[in-house]
């Protein structure tokens, strides 16, 4: 299999795990080093397998009310070493498809080849803001990156994730960043960006 097919069957298997509710496929193929941005909080992400691990069991709780988990659409683009995927997929509950049939969770995955073998190095998921977009002039926000560039970078693409520190209206929070850059002819281009809050808890 090339490598695009290699890391699309281990979304898909890593999906259907998610479904199942089979925790030791969910964390197979993922590096010891993992950090998710997830939905919920902490705003600073999870990090690392142990603490990976411990945000599925609510999950797969949740799933028994009748929600589904499945891939909708996969993207792959891989390097030498590196690569990452974008990802839509079906998760909610049915009442939640009656009021809103399109709704999807993004995904994106970062990954490294480590011994030849593709390793899950970042994950982001969140689903889109449908709130109000309060207006806020151009001089009001600042986009200062704190703790980038965590990543890696070995080839001609490289996948970076971490803090955003946002000034808007005088308020201050933070923002969840991944973003992706391939090298063109010497110079590095943006080609994705996915950036999210989580979710507030009620």
């Amino acid at each position: 299999m090339t490598d695009e097919e290699q890391i699309t069957a281990l979304i898909k298997n890593w999906a259907a795990a998610v479904h199942s509710g089979d925790l030791t496929a969910v964390l197979a193929d993922h590096s010891p080093d993992i950090v998710m941005f997830d939905v919920p909080p902490p705003e600073r992400g999870v990090r690392g397998i142990d603490e990976y691990r411990e945000t599925w069991p609510p999950f797969f709780q949740w799933q028994t009310s009748g929600a589904v988990f499945e891939v909708v659409s996969i993207e792959v683009t891989a390097g030498t070493d590196v690569a990452f995927a974008v990802v839509l997929l079906r998760c909610g509950t049915a009442d939640e498809f009656e009021r809103d049939p399109e709704a999807r969770l993004r995904l994106t995955v970062g990954l490294r080849k480590i011994d030849d073998r593709w390793q899950v190095t970042h994950e982001h998921h969140s689903f889109t803001d449908k709130s109000a977009v309060p207006e806020t002039s151009e001089a009001e926000i600042r986009s200062l990156h704190q703790g980038w560039f965590d990543g890696t970078a070995p080839g001609d693409l490289a996948v970076a994730w971490g803090l955003d520190r946002i000034v808007a209206d005088g308020k201050e929070s933070l923002s969840r960043g991944t973003r992706i850059f391939q090298k063109r002819d010497g110079k590095w281009f943006m080609i994705h960006q996915h950036v999210s809050f989580p979710l507030e808890e009620d």
